[in-house]
């Protein structure tokens, strides 16, 4: 075969003036081979016209492209191999070639069916993709998988990692609002895969059913959600990127965190330093072209979005609200009763008649029990023995001082009685906070005066702050305190009418009641309404019978004053 060099040889050898025969002898190569290489500047590859005949396997082509046909519809991992279609060739019919002419033959046609791509570009402040991803991470009880939320803009790859305790719809919203305020803008359209907690079920096309707390966080926002079409996960390629990233960069060497929020320090840290850096061919920084998303994007609302889920429950006869799959304490007022429970990604709050009326840790757990020894602290008067029984008091760990003072009741009272005495007090810290009740227990045990009306007065000496009231018991406890001042009725004689002097009752004018003197106060007696009809006409126009039958209308009238709260 000739090569370059040798095509060079040739022909420097005919520009110095050799015949092609001396040529041919002096390279070896017919006359007809050196005039080719004169004629042409450098040799040229060999190339087919058309194919090379397959006359083996011609005849089983048809068959393995029915094979082929038939796989399209199969499930992915139940599809023929280049080896499970020649051992089938050669069973069922009798196939005699090699083995290499159907790789070949597939290798081919899988080329010819490939998916290929247009090169899109996103304008800024438009497109943000989202997508979960997972590292590993050694907290102080060990190692563990933690879901990580990665957020990235379309056109200038800037991106945002957070760690959230699960994937679920409240961590999703609770992470998006963290992202835009990290970002400090939102974009027009928010692009997922499907996750269920987003997407509860795929429709047609691009068509979804979506999660109505993620419809109530993009109508907040004014972005429109947007979704992949099902495993095509290249419609969002920076997000898939940035978690590569997130995996073999920002979680390499395996990090160490003393929990999440630790964890979320660090990669925020990781997503501003990925800001410095430059993206494929961009001669600018991320940063730089953040700045572009960030003039074109949407603001921020100014009120910051309820991220969590909300459904109804019912308060059961243990005074629980069932939420993901564990029971959550309410006050006893509000048991057997209907309540909304909103589910955060930290915390758990039941809502009843708009108001929150407990609050609790939330418990990623399964059959947990989440109770406030407070929330049952009013029926404890009628069930004393759940002091000791119940273990939502048994694990209630109060301050020594309730202790010292419980004994000190048991010892004086008895057991049932010291009992009840120390429920009193316990009652109190539904209206005050237990640092309070602590110090005026302590001041009482000093004191050597041990009962509720003296704990009660130290507490009240302490300064005021911020009253709790989560009882029915409180509430009791707090109208009972109420003091209503007594009435004053001589008010009431002033609304009385005037009578003339030397009138048919012989009354005197009213006009001196008026006037504040005291003796006509006195001698004017409480009248009731038949007695003010009778002043103001004859009392001929009253009669006592109206067609036989006593007149109700002319009966008198008692009025009691019964006194009420004080506002």
């Amino acid at each position: 075969m000739l090569t370059v060099d040798k095509y060079a040889q040739i022909r420097e050898a005919r520009s110095n003036g050799l015949s092609i025969r001396k040529i041919a002898r002096q390279f070896g190569h017919s006359t007809k081979t050196v005039l080719k290489v004169i004629g042409q500047a450098e040799p040229k590859p060999y190339t087919l016209n058309k194919p090379r005949p397959a006359p083996i396997f011609g005849a089983f082509r048809q068959i393995v492209d029915d094979i082929i046909e038939q796989d399209r519809t199969a499930p992915p991992k139940q599809r023929h191999t280049a080896s499970q279609i020649f051992r089938r060739l050669v069973a069922d019919h009798n196939y005699t070639g090699s083995y290499d002419l159907i790789q070949r033959y597939l290798k081919q046609h899988r080329l010819d069916r490939k998916e290929t791509f247009i090169p899109l570009e996103h304008p800024p402040g438009h497109r943000l993709e989202a997508d979960f991803g997972h590292i590993y991470v050694d907290f102080p009880d060990g190692r563990r998988q933690v879901p990580v939320l990665v957020v990235t803009w379309s056109y200038s790859n800037c991106p945002f990692a957070l760690a959230l305790p699960t994937e679920r719809t409240e961590a999703i919203l609770h992470g998006l609002v963290e992202a835009f305020a990290f970002f400090g803008c939102v974009p027009r359209e928010l692009w997922w895969d499907n996750p269920k907690t987003v997407a509860t079920k795929i429709l047609k096309g691009r068509e979804r059913n979506v999660h109505p707390r993620y419809v109530a966080l993009a109508s907040h926002y004014a972005f429109a959600p947007r979704f992949c079409m099902p495993a095509t996960p290249t419609e969002k390629p920076r997000v898939e990127k940035r978690v590569q990233d997130l995996q073999r960069q920002w979680a390499t060497p395996v990090p160490r965190a003393a929990d999440l929020d630790a964890l979320n320090v660090h990669l925020r840290q990781q997503c501003l330093s990925a800001r410095e850096r430059t993206c494929s061919d961009n001669a600018l920084s991320v940063a730089a072209m953040f700045e572009h998303d960030r003039v074109a994007a949407l603001s921020v609302p100014l009120h910051r979005f309820d991220a969590c889920v909300i459904q109804p429950a019912q308060v059961d006869k243990y005074q629980t609200a069932r939420f993901d799959r564990n029971c959550y304490s309410v006050p006893r007022r509000w048991a057997f009763r209907t309540v909304s429970v909103k589910g955060y990604v930290n915390r758990v709050e039941v809502i009843g008649d708009g108001a929150i009326v407990a609050t609790h840790t939330r418990s990623y757990g399964s059959g947990d029990n989440i109770l406030d020894p407070l929330h049952f602290v009013g029926s404890l008067d009628r069930k004393p023995a759940a002091l000791d029984h119940a273990p939502v008091y048994r694990d209630w760990q109060l301050p020594a001082a309730f202790a010292e003072l419980r004994r000190v009741f048991v010892d004086r009272h008895g057991s049932l009685a010291g009992t009840r005495h120390y429920i009193s007090v316990l009652q109190l810290l539904a209206l005050h906070p237990i640092d309070r009740v602590e110090n005026a227990i302590s001041r009482a045990i000093a004191g050597g005066q041990l009962d509720v009306a003296t704990i009660l007065a130290a507490i009240k000496c302490q300064p005021s702050g911020n009253a709790l009231s989560l009882s029915d018991n409180a509430m009791s406890l707090k109208i009972a305190a109420v003091t209503v001042r007594p009435p004053d009725l001589a008010q009431f004689d002033r609304l009385l009418p005037r009578f003339t002097e030397g009138d048919a009752n012989g009354n005197r004018d009213h006009a001196a009641v008026v006037e504040g003197q005291p003796e006509a106060a006195e001698a004017l007696p409480f009248l009731g309404v038949n007695a003010c009809k009778s002043s103001l006409n004859p009392p001929s126009q009253f009669p006592d019978t109206v067609d036989g039958e006593p007149d109700l209308a002319t009966r008198p009238v008692h009025v009691q004053y019964q006194p009420g709260p004080e506002r």
